[in-house]
């Protein structure tokens, strides 16, 4: 889904009532740790992040990010996000734009930050296009980062078989999620895009059907110390990403790529 009305109503619902703030923590934890990994050595030029969500109810990745370039870009079909996000980071420059046709040009950055954003559309097809915009505007040798929902984590498959207005009332998801890739069929389609695949992984190890509600309940009613412990539990279960079955317990596949060669036909992610 990538309707701007739809996403603007989420964000202002999420900003008035500010949930999941310890399980966001969690998730910036993760992703922070994944960047640092892998970003570039020194500081980049520009750097684009596909999405301004994380930072405009948190401090997301903007911090590590503004230490890492001399420029950082949210790009995010919310205007409402964008704005929110603005408000926190000062030095975060906005970009209402849709994924699939970035308002820059070609070689334009030297990192692209796509965390869980391309997950959102309805057909995989819209991935594709994605990463092709993504592969145009960015520098040749230029790194992308980027996490998409694992559909060989068990519970990823079984929440994509069921309908969104069922998984949404029940609270398993907290706004819309559509078409993904697998590591097999993402190897695929960025070889054919254009990319040079330098590692794939699997991240977050702990069960999120379970962990965001007890994240919820902790906020309200556990002090501080005892959040931090539950924190540090769940930052244990990340070892899981060295073993042979990281991709069966991974919530998000993350893919390290560099542009290099030139462009060809790409087929859909299913």
């Amino acid at each position: 889904m990538n309707d701007t009305g739809y996403w603007d109503m989420v964000a202002a619902e999420w900003h008035a009532s500010h949930p999941q703030e310890l399980w966001r923590r969690h998730s910036d934890t993760v992703n922070a740790g994944l960047l640092r990994r892998w970003l570039p050595e020194g500081r980049s030029n520009r750097i684009l992040k596909t999405d301004a969500f994380d930072e405009a109810f948190g401090d997301g990745l903007y911090p590590l990010l503004a230490s890492r370039s001399n420029a950082t870009v949210a790009l995010d079909i919310s205007t409402s996000a964008l704005h929110a996000a603005r408000a926190r980071h000062d030095g975060l420059a906005p970009c209402a734009a849709d994924a699939r046709v970035l308002p820059f040009a070609e070689d334009a950055f030297d990192v692209i930050v796509s965390i869980s954003t391309l997950d959102h559309f309805t057909h995989g097809s819209d991935i594709a296009l994605s990463l092709r915009e993504m592969h145009r505007v960015l520098k040749p040798g230029g790194r992308l980062l980027l996490t998409l929902d694992n559909p060989l984590n068990p519970l990823i498959a079984l929440r994509n078989t069921l309908p969104f207005r069922m998984v949404n009332r029940l609270g398993l998801v907290p706004y819309y999620v559509g078409a993904t890739c697998g590591p097999r069929a993402l190897r695929k389609i960025m070889r054919e895009v254009g990319f040079e695949l330098k590692e794939m992984t699997a991240v977050m190890h702990c069960p999120r059907v379970m962990a965001v509600p007890l994240a919820s309940l902790l906020s309200r009613h556990t002090a501080v110390h005892t959040q931090h412990q539950v924190l540090n539990v769940w930052m244990v279960l990340e070892r899981l990403a060295t073993w042979p079955t990281r991709f069966l317990t991974g919530h998000f596949v993350a893919v390290l790529a560099v542009k290099s060669g030139a462009l060809h036909e790409s087929t859909p992610c299913g």
